[in-house]
């Protein structure tokens, strides 16, 4: 139990649902059910995805969960792009969560690969 928490990729992805839920409650209060609620979403989605992941059995179904997550992750930068085209953020106020998003997309796009590797036959 709980070995999710020891993956840099889990660590990263709380970072980012934490971040995120501060940016989130600065949005005008008529994308509360719009914006801000796709926005929790895809923040909380990439910690639970990877969570539910790594308690799978097998690399197959892990990499789904992956999967799954690391659009989360690209669903979220495109979020906050659009939060910046509609005026709401200037592009400097989420910097640290953009960052933090990419680093966790790497390490998640690490973990993937490694699998793929791992998969991938010798001699080929």
């Amino acid at each position: 139990m709980g070995r999710f928490k020891q993956l840099k990729a889990w660590q990263h992805a709380q970072a980012v649902a934490v971040l995120s839920k501060s940016a989130i409650a600065r949005l005008p209060a008529h994308e509360a059910n719009a914006l801000a609620d796709q926005w929790r979403r895809a923040s909380y989605g990439v910690a639970l995805n990877i969570a539910e992941g790594a308690s799978r059995r097998g690399t197959k179904e892990f990499r789904k969960h992956l999967d799954i997550a690391r659009a989360s992750l690209h669903e979220i930068e495109a979020i906050t792009e659009l939060a910046v085209a509609l005026g709401y953020f200037r592009a400097e106020e989420l910097a640290k969560l953009e960052a933090t998003v990419d680093e966790c997309a790497k390490t998640v796009f690490g973990l993937l690969r490694k699998f793929a590797d791992a998969s991938t036959p010798s001699g080929t």
